[in-house]
């Protein structure tokens, strides 16, 4: 088993933590709940950041003639666009972007939602437009820490977009702790253990890491580990893919195949060829190879994060429908 840093995430405040929606409630997410115990949080609230009561008038944002958008009551359309814009600066100028991982917020909010936030034509029983947008808060997320995970809960239901996130968040954690270190073994180590991890998400970024972390024109250790975080976010921001992830699972299924039965063999491929037809997860390739690792007692791939990229109690293969 592995041993995780806490990632810090930056969540929004009615997600299981404080009953501050607009009408007094609170948004209860199994995920959330099971991410604590791994994660530290810190949790904000835009809207009683720029002084709003519990409850309060609901807000929305109304798209005026210039293409702008503003954030106002839905009834008296009170404009607090501005207040929000100058909280959010200033709030998340209060974080540190080299100790942040990642943000969860809450879908659909004028403030916190993430491309897919209801636009009006005005108040009241207006009708909304066909557009969707970004909530003030999240934009400013968006602009002002670009490369830092950030999904809502709704999203999150979905098999691969929160496991792609978990990776993330995980990751980025660990290769803190290597910065922190100061010690190019330590950057060595970390690129030797996720190479297969790596490999899935972008075998092209992989290559580039390893040349990062070999520092054939011997940098100093800021400056590799500068470079190498520079192309580390550009990895994990790669979509995960089951062409890549089939490559991967060949790979790591090569340093078996001249110790197992023709029926093992045989048994491994049907169940790769289900996974290519999404027709099981990929956690059954990877229990299966793992199996092997013991049972072989492969030392190199006992090290890798493929087989364990997050805590194993995070694992679900519940689903929205969208994935898997």
């Amino acid at each position: 088993m592995r041993t995780f840093d806490k990632p810090k995430i930056v969540i929004s405040k009615c997600l299981g933590h404080v009953n501050c929606r607009y009408d007094g409630t609170m948004i209860n997410s199994d995920l959330v709940d099971s991410l604590s115990p791994y994660v530290e949080y810190i949790s904000v609230c835009p809207e009683m950041g720029i002084g709003l009561p519990v409850p309060r008038e609901a807000l929305r944002l109304i798209r005026n003639d210039r293409q702008e958008d503003r954030l106002v009551f839905s009834q008296t359309g009170t404009d607090r666009t501005d207040d929000m814009l100058n909280f959010s600066k200033t709030f998340l100028e209060t974080l540190d972007e080299k100790d942040i991982d990642g943000f969860i917020l809450k879908h659909r909010s004028p403030s916190c939602g993430i491309n897919d936030v209801k636009v009006y034509k005005g108040t009241g029983k207006s009708s909304s437009l066909p557009a969707r947008s970004t909530g003030l808060f999240g934009r400013s997320v968006e602009l002002m820490f670009p490369h830092i995970p950030l999904e809502n809960e709704g999203r999150l239901l979905n098999y691969n977009i929160r496991e792609h996130f978990m990776m993330r968040i995980f990751m980025l954690r660990d290769f803190k702790k290597v910065k922190s270190s100061g010690k190019m073994s330590a950057l060595i180590r970390f690129h030797s253990d996720n190479k297969y991890l790596l490999m899935a998400f972008s075998p092209k970024y992989l290559g580039t890491l390893g040349k990062a972390a070999a520092n054939h024109e011997g940098h100093t250790f800021n400056e590799v580990a500068a470079e190498y975080e520079e192309f580390l976010v550009k990895a994990l921001e790669q979509p995960l893919s089951i062409s890549r992830n089939v490559n991967v699972l060949l790979h790591v299924f090569g340093y078996f195949k001249n110790y197992l039965s023709s029926d093992e063999k045989a048994f491994f491929l049907e169940n790769l060829g289900l996974y290519n037809e999404k027709r099981v997860p990929l956690s059954v390739l990877l229990g299966i190879l793992k199996s092997w690792v013991v049972r072989f007692d492969e030392p190199y791939l006992k090290g890798q994060t493929l087989f364990e990229p997050f805590p194993a109690k995070l694992f679900a293969v519940t689903d929205s429908g969208k994935g898997l």
